[in-house]
């Protein structure tokens, strides 16, 4: 079992473009050690839906592991984004992650799956083959309960008991089978680091996690960390308290059209928040409507979260 311990909050950054368009290795260390820097904060995942990871070159995927591996000066370990489509295409992004410094992977479902499902066996292959290949200590995703690449129970627990696999980020985005699912894979592998990554769920499912992987995270980690710790004081007044302090931000967020947009909107409000000089994002996503800025500004004043300070470079 692996010895990484992300029993806390563990944010999933924006990867920040320079104005050209290419990876910018400053802002990914000012954004880094920023995140790093927040007691509480366990861990940082990168290369996934929030930081764009599937629309980045080999080449830039590795140098936004190593740069963010380099901004947090290996304190924290750096967890990726394993998304490609085929067992071995996804196995040799695995080993090139383990060479560029991460510490874990966050492994996707093979892409096919959202629209034609998945054959019965297949995820538990998937898994099987990037450890074996990679050794990278892996993290079960669970995609939410609308598509066709949710897990069923039977197939989480079988991932869950695999060599290599040592935590869950759970998305499913169905309370029935959240609220049935949860207490029996947590039953059944006491060890398995349970954290959801419901963004705009929070509130119902921070009483049973041992932490949060959310994009969210990269934005307002510290009311997060906050919210965790009443979660699992089962703290419900506080809890509820810090949801809906935050609730205009996540409606500026995470209510949006297309929950794609949040990762626009999570550009915009790290902008509002003095991390970032701008929100450019890659194609095929595309800036937010004229005046988002100025509500997702406001929604952060009102939730008391003002500039952030990045600390000082050594």
């Amino acid at each position: 079992m692996s010895t990484i311990d992300l029993r806390g909050l563990v944010p999933a950054p924006v990867t920040p473009f320079t104005r050209d368009g290419d990876v910018d290795v400053d802002a990914i260390h000012r954004l880094g050690s920023w995140l790093g820097s927040v007691e509480g904060v366990k861990g940082l995942v990168v290369l996934g839906h929030a930081g764009e990871g599937t629309f980045l070159t080999q080449a830039e995927q590795a140098l936004v592991i190593s740069s963010f591996r380099d901004a947090v000066d290996g304190r924290l370990p750096i967890i990726a984004g394993i998304t490609g489509e085929g067992n071995k295409v996804a196995a040799e992004e695995a080993q090139r992650a383990v060479d560029a410094g991460a510490s874990a992977g966050l492994v996707y479902p093979s892409h096919g799956w959202l629209r034609f499902g998945y054959q019965e066996g297949a995820p538990q292959s998937r898994y099987k083959e990037i450890y074996e290949a990679s050794g990278l200590p892996l993290i079960l995703f669970q995609y939410p309960d609308a598509t066709k690449a949710t897990y069923n129970l039977d197939t989480q627990l079988e991932i869950a008991a695999q060599e290599g696999v040592f935590a869950t980020k759970n998305g499913v985005r169905n309370m029935r089978r959240w609220d049935t699912e949860i207490p029996v894979l947590r039953a059944a592998f006491p060890e398995l680091q349970i954290l959801t990554c419901h963004d705009e769920y929070l509130l119902h499912t921070m009483f049973d996690v041992d932490g949060a992987l959310v994009g969210y995270g990269g934005l307002a980690p510290e009311p997060l960390v906050e919210l965790i710790a009443a979660g699992k004081a089962k703290d419900y007044a506080a809890a509820r308290a810090i949801h809906d302090r935050l609730l205009p931000v996540t409606k500026n967020v995470y209510h949006r059209g297309s929950h794609m947009e949040g990762t626009v909107a999570l550009k915009e409000g790290l902008v509002a928040r003095g991390i970032l000089e701008h929100a450019t994002v890659r194609t095929p996503l595309l800036p937010l409507a004229p005046g988002a800025h100025e509500e997702i500004a406001l929604a952060l004043t009102s939730a008391n979260l003002g500039r952030a300070t990045v600390p000082a470079r050594a």
